[in-house]
């Protein structure tokens, strides 16, 4: 990998570079000394461009994919070119219209935000992602399974309806009995409060001496609590749509990315903890192939920006993802009017 700067490569070099690399993103396909020399403006040999593209090839930022003559970018250069060159503005008026159009604010936040992912993968022809906003479940009723002298099966019923379980250890002599005393009192005395407020209310109610528990009991509730207490940072919740759109025709001589990419889509939570890095920024971020871990195989690139909901604190992540040849001077600006958009409609 470069390092290099874009202003310690010369003219020529810049000129053919950007030619390069516009050619890739728009076909796919590597491009060739010969194509170049065709194109208007340059007036350079194919000999001169060959030169010219092996300095950038030994620079890191161009390759040569198996015994193809024609070059495409690598990570590193589609970085360069990306935060060097790209002139990423507004996006088309017909897009803008589009987006607004669709996220008119008419029904649930729930509903806009499937209909956004929808809307992105279309106009990107990706797939688009959507990092909902997290809320904790509120408990309607809680229950223990036995399992064993060492484990039973915790249940909760939100008041949306939902059922999970979650395996707790049980502590020494904890009996079939127990565990039904403890989950009554959950549901009697927890029902209605978020995870975070019953952990706090039965805090509060030992430090007050005003729970008949004994300490056995007491452990045990805590025990069943804690099972979902880190949900809403071990689980972020993501939704995904058009994957179709990752199988194109030059995926398909390349079937095994394809095949990893949607791996990596299957399972949703490494992709969401990459998106969850952009919620810290304040604009759109770009995650380009391998220089994520999580797309060393399958050369894919996210283009993500935050939404914000009331008070302009960041709520959710929205984006696309896709290979790494992306329109990114199109998509950019599409993806941070789909985050602002949202953002007007959650105030």
């Amino acid at each position: 990998m470069s390092d290099q700067p874009i202003h310690a490569l010369t003219d020529r070099a810049r000129d053919i570079f950007r030619v390069v690399v516009e050619s890739y993103l728009g076909t796919g396909v590597p491009v060739g000394s010969r194509t170049i020399s065709r194109l208007p403006g340059l007036n350079l040999s194919p000999a001169s461009i060959r030169n010219v593209m092996q300095d950038l090839e030994e620079a890191g930022l161009l390759a040569a994919p198996h015994t193809s003559a024609g070059r495409m970018p690598t990570d590193t250069g589609l970085r360069l070119f990306v935060d060097a060159m790209m002139q990423a503005g507004e996006p088309a008026d017909e897009d803008k219209r589009l987006i607004e159009r669709e996220l008119s604010g008419e029904g649930p936040i729930e509903e806009a935000l499937n209909t956004a992912t929808t809307l992105l993968s279309g106009l990107s022809a990706c797939a688009g992602l959507v990092m909902v906003p997290r809320r904790e479940t509120v408990v309607k009723q809680f229950g223990f399974a036995w399992l064993s002298d060492r484990q039973a099966l915790a249940v909760l019923v939100g008041a949306d309806g939902s059922v999970e379980n979650r395996v707790v250890d049980l502590p020494p002599g904890t009996t079939p009995s127990m565990l039904i005393e403890a989950a009554n009192y959950l549901s009697a005395y927890a029902g209605g409060r978020t995870l975070a407020e019953a952990q706090v209310w039965l805090a509060q109610q030992i430090a007050d001496g005003e729970t008949a528990l004994d300490e056995a009991a007491r452990d045990l509730i805590a025990r069943g609590l804690a099972a979902w207490s880190r949900d809403p940072e071990d689980r972020p919740v993501l939704i995904v749509r058009g994957q179709a759109n990752l199988i194109d025709e030059q995926a398909a001589g390349d079937l095994e990315r394809v095949r990893q990419l949607l791996g990596d889509l299957e399972g949703k939570s490494e992709i969401a903890r990459l998106l969850d890095s952009a919620r810290a920024g304040a604009a759109t971020k770009i995650f380009i192939g391998s220089e994520n871990k999580l797309f060393s195989l399958s050369g894919s690139s996210v283009i993500a920006a935050p939404y914000r909901g009331p008070g302009g604190r960041v709520v959710g992540v929205v984006g696309v993802i896709g290979p790494t040849r992306l329109n990114y001077a199109r998509v950019v600006p599409m993806v941070d009017f789909t985050a602002q958009t949202l953002t007007k409609l959650m105030q």
